[in-house]
């Protein structure tokens, strides 16, 4: 063959190559390189967290993190980095995409989220270092306000960085002129086009409970969940999406509703409940996993897409792969997430030691000792831990203040949990300035700095009454967030009568005012005592003005029992007796050199003035270890059931007056 002769034939494959490339051009979406070999399955995984709420170290609790030891602490993004990766290395084996998303309220919780308004963002800066494909934005995220929202994720370099992670808000409605919305720092959707060629379309929902408790969202508004879903799946669809997957901030019972109402909706990656789902939910045909709270786990979905069913399967089972990995110490700390997490914690110290007076230095600094544990549980009852924080309040108010507190009252909502001391021979039974904080430092005063601050009002002994009334009712129709704990009274009531029956139509309960069935006001000296002799009672209509101390969040709620339910107005007074605006509340905020008194000094005040024992450090006192008689359910004649045997006694005196006059009438004209 000559040498013309043996060019023609790579011209003819140049050609054909050309042709074929053409050809492929014209193929729809990515559908060469998804069935290269005709499989009509592809696999990913998705890893999912929520509600880490500042977790960002190993905690429960964090004084017995120890970075060489087996120790009982979980969680922080350090071990999150590691677990992540080595799953990713895995899946990189098989030549399988994962994808990494947060069901929200990844601020409000540890003191590191108190550098929000100092303008930094820890949480969602180390987010996107590990390499989260998408957030949700959850009620915490509002601690601080809207404005300071706009801020954190302006500092996280959004817009931009949707690309990377994408902040998701479907149902959140802003102000054209609000940064939020001006500045497009969050997304209704995103599709994510994974190696495999499957696309993924993403929305993400707040739920109607978690908009409910959304402290300070204004002036963001909520849309109904499932319209703005049924709108997302449309847009996604219609865009090209394979997969659709919700990323909710609703709770458990939520996503179910949702899943049942709003079809096409492949995976709802959730949050808001820390509920910790060992097994998916599925409900008409819509994948629910929820990985618990602050980091204690990793969830791990791995899925199968079905080209020809267009649906998603679950393959953990067939894999045995579990659906939460415990984020414990097993995990070693990543070592560059693990210096991420120390730059921020360096300056959290410094702003620790400004607010302490330099008192404590480090967040991990012992405040007090404990061989006992202070629990916050159970729910809708008296704790041990709600106990120590009232007292905290009416006794550092006292001690601080010129105001002479009779009460205070703290809502069960803004205790996060139970003091647990160090177990471990380096901290045994410390309790540290974070874990103590990380249970109380919710919030953020008129002063734009962290932690809601205490407030001093007052009331008649009438009201005082009434705001018992007002725990009842909530405990029964609200739950456990609302749940009241107190200090320098004690009270019985029974919860049964807290609800005469709720108005059709409406949902509003009709209270009976009548679930207390006696109050009394605690006379003697420091914490609340036990001896009936220092009790005095609390009378229905009295007069006498007593001070309450309780925080900005609370103090704003009672009054708006009152609007709702007349019966149970309360007038909230300043120490002359004169009544209060809304506008005059902030007037009767606590301050101590000039700034305000927040919950979360109290408490660490309280604790660090407990006697101190042999090691030098304060003791915490054994009262603590149970509870106090405060908050007593008593079996008393149901108000219904009297109200009914109030009726039949009055039907049965007509009934018996009506017989008698027909009996005197016959008797009448039997003697005419």
């Amino acid at each position: 063959m000559t040498a013309g002769g043996r060019l023609k034939y790579p011209f003819f494959i140049v050609l054909i190559t050309f042709l074929l490339f053409l050809l492929v051009g014209t193929l729809p979406g990515d559908a060469f390189s998804v069935h290269a070999e005709g499989d009509s399955e592809v696999n990913f995984t998705i890893l999912y967290t929520n509600d880490e709420h500042g977790a960002m170290i190993p905690h429960g609790p964090a004084i017995d993190f120890h970075p060489h030891r087996e120790d009982p602490t979980v969680g922080g993004y350090a071990r999150l980095k590691t677990a992540v990766n080595k799953v990713r290395q895995e899946k990189q084996g098989v030549d399988e995409p994962v994808l990494l998303f947060s069901g929200g309220d990844f601020i409000g919780g540890t003191a590191f989220s108190w550098l929000v308004p100092e303008g930094y963002a820890p949480e969602l800066s180390i987010k996107q270092k590990i390499g989260y494909d998408a957030v949700v934005i959850g009620n915490h995220e509002f601690d601080y306000g809207a404005a300071n929202l706009a801020r954190y994720l302006k500092e996280t370099g959004y817009p931009g960085a949707h690309e990377e992670t994408a902040v998701l808000a479907s149902n959140m409605k802003v102000p054209p002129d609000h940064p939020l919305e001006a500045e497009d720092l969050y997304r209704e959707k995103q599709i994510i086009t994974l190696g495999n060629g499957l696309k993924i379309g993403l929305f993400g929902l707040m739920g109607k409970d978690a908009a409910d408790v959304t402290v300070d969202h204004d002036p963001a508004q909520f849309t109904d969940q499932h319209e703005a879903a049924r709108q997302m799946v449309d847009y996604l669809k219609a865009g090209g999406a394979q997969v659709i997957v919700a990323i909710t901030h609703s709770g458990v019972a939520e996503d179910i509703d949702l899943a049942s109402d709003v079809s096409g909706i492949d995976v709802i990656v959730g949050g808001h409940c820390h509920t910790a789902l060992y097994e998916p939910v599925v409900e008409n045909d819509t994948i629910i996993v929820q990985a618990g709270a602050y980091l204690e786990y990793l969830g791990q979905l791995e899925l199968s897409y079905d080209y020809g069913a267009e649906q998603a399967r679950i393959r953990n089972r067939e894999n045995e792969t579990p659906f939460l990995i415990r984020l414990d110490s097993n995990y070693l700390n990543d070592p560059d997430t693990e210096q991420a997490v120390k730059k921020y914690e360096e300056k959290l110290n410094a702003l620790v030691a400004e607010r302490t007076g330099e008192r404590f230095q480090h967040i991990l600094d012992p405040v007090v000792l404990s061989d006992f544990k202070i629990p916050d549980y159970p729910p809708l009852q008296e704790t041990p831990f709600g106990n120590f924080v009232t007292d905290a309040m009416r006794l550092v108010a006292a001690e601080k203040t010129e105001h002479e507190p009779d009460f205070a009252v703290q809502a069960n909502g803004a205790i996060r949990g139970s003091v647990v001391p160090g177990s471990m021979p380096h901290s045994l039974g410390q309790v540290s300035f974070y874990d103590l904080t990380e249970l109380v430092g919710l919030g953020y005063g008129p002063d734009g700095q962290a932690g809601y601050p205490l407030v001093a009002v007052y009331l008649t002994g009438e009201d005082m009454l009434k705001v018992l009334e007002v725990a009842a009712l909530v405990e029964e129709v609200m739950g456990n967030t609302y749940f009241l704990q107190f200090s320098g009274l004690r009270y019985d009531y029974n919860p049964q009568n807290a609800v005469l029956f709720n108005v059709p139509f409406i949902d509003l309960p009709l209270p009976t005012t009548r679930a207390v069935v006696s109050a009394e006001k605690y006379t003697g000296e420091g914490r609340q005592g036990f001896e009936d002799h220092e009790y005095v009672s609390i009378e229905k209509g009295e007069e006498e003005l007593y001070c309450l101390i309780t925080d900005s969040l609370v103090v704003s709620f009672l009054p708006v029992v009152g609007e709702l339910l007349p019966r149970l107005d309360i007038t909230l007074k300043d120490r002359e007796g004169n009544p209060l605006g809304e506008d005059e509340i902030n007037e009767q905020i606590l301050y101590v050199n000039g700034e305000e008194l927040k919950v979360w000094q109290a408490v660490v005040k309280y604790a660090s003035d407990q006697p101190k024992g042999e090691a030098g450090l304060p003791e915490m006192d054994s009262y603590y270890s149970g509870t106090a008689g405060r908050i007593n359910q008593v079996w008393t004649m149901p108000y219904i059931s009297l109200l009914l045997f109030v009726a039949l006694a009055f039907l049965c005196v007509i009934g018996f007056l009506i017989r008698r006059r027909i009996y005197n009438k016959k008797h009448l004209q039997k003697h005419w």
